[in-house]
């Protein structure tokens, strides 16, 4: 014979969620949560790595054109000790041009390399350490609150 108090009956509205229900649903958020910060963290990562390749490629690019200027101010300074002309000028202008353009190159480079260290996610990083104080403050205030919420008035 089943006992009718026994019987599974319907939740009623204004109980309170049982300790196995909460602990799923925070199984389950926490799972939703760490999926997505690491969807999170894979972003700005492949973001870091975009911004340090563009870097490693402008400083490769800033040293060619500095190899190549300095080749054009050796050709220079033949020219000018063999030939006084006009020609040394303007292979001394090519050169310099050159290398400023280097400078130029090596400036931007740099400042892309910057942008993509420290290459933690910086964003996730925070946004983990948030959510945790915030689960941290939910199971504090929820175990202030059955303690004070459910007792005889004094």
């Amino acid at each position: 014979m089943v006992d009718a108090r026994n019987a599974a009956a319907p939740p009623r509205a204004d109980a309170d969620p049982s300790t196995g229900e909460l602990v799923q649903r925070a199984t389950e958020q926490m799972s939703r949560l760490v999926r997505d910060e690491l969807a999170l963290a894979k972003a700005e990562l492949t973001q870091k790595a975009k911004h340090a390749g563009i870097g490693a490629g402008l400083f490769g690019g800033a040293a060619g054109l500095a190899y190549f200027g300095i080749a054009v101010l050796i050709a220079t300074a033949v020219i000018a000790i063999d030939i006084v002309l006009p020609l040394w000028l303007a292979a001394l202008a090519v050169g310099g041009f050159l290398l400023i353009l280097a400078g130029l190159f090596a400036v931007v480079g740099r400042g892309q390399v910057k942008r993509a260290t420290p290459p933690v996610p910086a964003d996730v990083t925070e946004g983990l350490k948030a959510d945790l104080q915030t689960v941290k403050d939910g199971f504090r205030n929820n175990g202030n609150g059955h303690r004070s919420g459910g007792g005889a008035s004094r």
